[in-house]
């Protein structure tokens, strides 16, 4: 059977290439695909904390894979554009241009939303007590849109009458730019906060979005959730 495979982040610098074009023998798992793929210590230390993702959407390590699947190894997590069936999802966005937190907002007001809370994450300028020159930021963009739409309906079944909105940077970044931002309008604080702070948190651990940081002596890939 034929399948391909997405590469990101260290498994993509590892390989050279960010996609393969394999011929597999039946019963072949997603797990057992990386076992022998990557056979590097280094990169059997991923194992624990990745994501396996089948056709843009996550599975676990022992789903089989069938003729045709993309298949996805997604390293730790740390205007609009095509949704899932090509429609616009008006409010989640992935860009390479600076983020518009005005046009966020916009999104998420309403007459019964008396509280908006917002964050933004920016590039800083350390990490443990090293200098950071910038960051690179690269992304599975076919899985990002779906998922942060999905993330959106779980936070307004969660929190009732809110509505949310976010945003994320791709590409070079620099000292103070602005790598992401969420938008959440409530009815009143207390929801408007708890929705931000679990919208954050969450597309930290979910989305497939991989950051790089790039010091003087070196780089290194980095879990979002960090951050």
């Amino acid at each position: 059977m034929a399948i391909t495979v997405r590469l990101f982040a260290a498994l993509r610098e590892h390989v050279g290439h960010s996609k393969l074009e394999l011929e597999l023998a039946p019963n072949e798992t997603v797990g057992s695909l990386f076992d022998r793929l990557f056979v590097d210590p280094a990169l059997q230390g991923l194992r624990p904390s990745l994501l396996f993702a089948v056709n843009r959407d996550y599975v676990s390590h022992d789903h089989e894979l069938r003729d045709g699947d993309e298949v996805a190894f997604i390293p730790p997590l740390g205007g609009g554009a095509p949704g899932p069936e090509g429609e616009p999802i008006a409010r989640v966005f992935l860009s390479r241009e600076p983020l518009n937190l005005s046009a966020l907002i916009d999104c998420v007001r309403g007459p019964g939303r008396g509280g908006i809370t917002t964050f933004t994450g920016t590039v800083r300028d350390h990490f443990e007590g090293r200098p950071v020159l910038h960051l690179d930021y690269e992304a599975y963009e076919e899985m990002v849109l779906p998922k942060m739409a999905e993330l959106c309906e779980i936070i307004e079944t969660r929190w009732p009458e809110t509505s949310v909105a976010m945003a994320h940077r791709v590409g070079r970044l620099h000292i103070g730019d602005e790598a992401v931002h969420v938008a959440v309008g409530a009815p009143h604080r207390d929801a408007a906060f708890a929705a931000c702070r679990f919208a954050i948190d969450e597309l930290k651990a979910t989305v497939p979005i991989f950051k790089k940081e790039i010091y003087e002596d070196g780089s290194q890939w980095k879990a979002q959730g960090g951050g």
